[in-house]
């Protein structure tokens, strides 16, 4: 009796191997990996040259003469705006995720009449255009005497980020068992100490990706950080970057290359080391919801 041979189909073809498939999925996505670094690599390179050089040569050309003197001068230009953009994020991200957490844990596990319809009224706040609100927020702001400082940004960063951060708790905590809940409830636990006792510790995957979904949209937001804060003193640094290597004598090209590139740094770094926990914690969120 003839066996079947083991790479035979059953249209008669030879299947791919699986090394020469995974050689093929790698080869795609190496190409894809330089395609999305060229603007970092044309960045660097622009940031490594002196002005004259940048005028004179290609922008893929490497630099014949490569300087930090770009660097050190955004770094002199932006260090106020990275302390005023710090002071902004860390506090904005934890609080909105405290908060989301919160009204994650209630709303999957402590339902109560209206829940649902609470729910997408704070889903419904992720839609609202930043544009629209601009007008009556500056007044807000201005009447609580918040304006043009990083609490009145810290508040209003909160205030958008609590949609967001609530539907990614939301869907993670719909993945915990409830008997969980029950065994804390028959144990005595109150609201506050199974969220401290039981939920809180199984929640570091979803804080993790609110941290690192709050802390860029944090980080590099613009348009909030122009117009509630007047006061060059307290700008964050996507602000200030607006602002380097523009003169009557022309345009800094590598100085604003080498400022982006250290306006990028923070949020390029927590994506390098929490990206592992990112994917974990949005795949742990997908399951239910």
């Amino acid at each position: 009796m003839s066996a079947t041979p083991a790479t035979a189909t059953s249209s008669g073809a030879a299947p791919v191997p699986r090394s020469g498939a995974r050689l093929i999925v790698y080869i795609l996505l190496a190409i894809l990996a330089a395609f999305f670094l060229v603007p970092i690599y044309v960045a660097l390179m622009t940031a490594l040259k002196g002005m004259g050089e940048v005028t004179r040569s290609s922008i893929w050309a490497p630099p014949t003469a490569p300087t930090l003197a770009n660097f050190t001068g955004a770094w002199e230009q932006l260090k106020g705006g990275f302390l005023n953009s710090a002071l902004l994020a860390i506090p904005g991200v934890a609080i909105s995720s405290v908060l989301g957490s919160l009204n994650g844990y209630v709303l999957s596990k402590w339902k109560f009449k209206g829940s649902n319809v609470l729910f997408t009224l704070i889903l419904f706040g992720m839609f609202i255009p930043y544009q629209s609100i601009l007008i009556p927020l500056v007044q807000f702001l201005q009447t609580v005497q918040l304006f043009g400082t990083v609490p009145g940004l810290i508040l209003v960063h909160v205030i958008y980020g609590i949609p967001i951060t609530t539907l990614i708790f939301r869907n993670y905590y719909a993945g915990v068992p409830n008997e969980l809940i029950e065994s804390g409830t028959i144990d005595g636990a109150g609201f506050f100490g199974i969220y401290k006792d039981i939920v809180l510790p199984v929640s570091v995957p979803a804080f993790v990706v609110v941290l690192i979904w709050q802390f860029t949209a944090i980080w590099n937001e613009f348009l909030f950080a122009v117009t509630l804060n007047s006061n060059p003193a307290v700008q964050p640094i996507t602000v200030a970057l607006a602002g380097i290597g523009s003169s009557q004598a022309g345009t800094d090209y590598g100085l604003q290359m080498a400022g982006s590139l250290l306006t990028a740094l923070p949020t390029l770094l927590v994506y390098i080391f929490l990206s592992r926990y990112f994917i974990r914690g949005l795949l742990a969120g997908s399951v239910k919801g």
